[in-house]
């Protein structure tokens, strides 16, 4: 295992696709922050902005960093017969699925790390945090478990895809997919109980009285969404965006269950591939 290890972070360094993945995130994270600084000086006097409200935005896009970055080094793996290579020379199928899913967590880690330095950049003009210790520490730590989600996600489709072309469009499509189920989701959970429209009467334009919306989620089915909400990785990543984190250890908790799940049956589906 950890000659694996080492031969993978040993050419993660060295990697273009990690390079420009890290480049991308910080200039991303620049960017972005930097954005968020000329709209709190613009609407200062309307609303108090703070750092809270911009530095967690990285959650929406890491997936897709990870799924980039993951179907990039492991699909040349196989193209190029590393794997099998690996395999020949007595290492285990375990260890080598083990030693890409700690690559995909580590990569991507960095890359987050790279948009939380960069988006320093807004203290002077948006402050600090304005959450409590314990609030950012809790943050960080999900962010932390759902890469490791994603992560599981990743090396899943990577190590049980032997075409590079294919592990590339799934990967990417995958993540893709999550990400527009769990933004409806979202949407409909963001939807208010009641509605009012505006009617014209003789006294001229008048607010009607409120009335149901007929696309307001209720009773279990907005529990069902809640909880896919806080499972999904993605649906976690658009919580934090929004700081909306209501259940925090059960979305550490799915995480962990999402990358031991992907883990298992992707060493299991690996062990049966004919790589020699």
């Amino acid at each position: 295992m950890r000659k694996l290890l080492s031969a993978n972070f040993s050419r993660l360094w060295r990697d273009k696709i990690f390079c420009i993945c890290m480049g991308a995130m910080l200039i991303y994270s620049v960017v972005y922050m930097l954005n968020g600084c000329r709209q709190a000086t613009v609407d200062m006097a309307e609303y108090n902005y703070s750092i809270d409200e911009y530095y967690f935005h990285f959650a929406l896009s890491i997936g897709m960093f990870c799924a980039l970055f993951s179907s990039m080094f492991f699909g040349t793996e196989y193209s190029d017969g590393t794997i099998r290579n690996k395999i020949v020379v007595g290492h285990t199928k375990t260890d080598i699925y083990i030693a890409s899913l700690i690559t995909t967590i580590t990569a991507t880690l960095f890359m987050m790390l790279t948009w939380l330095i960069g988006a320093l950049v807004a203290i002077p003009t948006l402050g600090v945090w304005k959450m409590t210790v314990l609030e950012l520490f809790s943050y960080l730590l999900i962010a932390v478990m759902f890469v490791m989600a994603f992560s599981g996600i990743c090396t899943f489709v990577c190590m049980t895809v032997t075409n590079k072309a294919y592990i590339i469009m799934i990967s990417m499509l995958l993540i893709l997919g999550l990400l527009i189920f769990t933004s409806m989701l979202y949407n409909g959970l963001s939807q208010p109980e009641t509605i009012s429209g505006v009617q014209i009467t003789s006294n001229g334009m008048e607010m009607s009285k409120p009335s149901p919306n007929p696309n307001y989620v209720s009773g279990t089915m907005r529990k069902v969404y809640d909880f896919i909400l806080d499972f999904l990785p993605t649906g976690q990543g658009l919580r934090m965006c929004q700081l909306q984190i209501v259940h925090p250890i059960r979305m550490i908790i799915s995480s962990g269950v999402i990358t031991f799940l992907t883990t298992f049956c992707g060493i299991s589906i690996f062990k049966k591939k004919n790589l020699r």
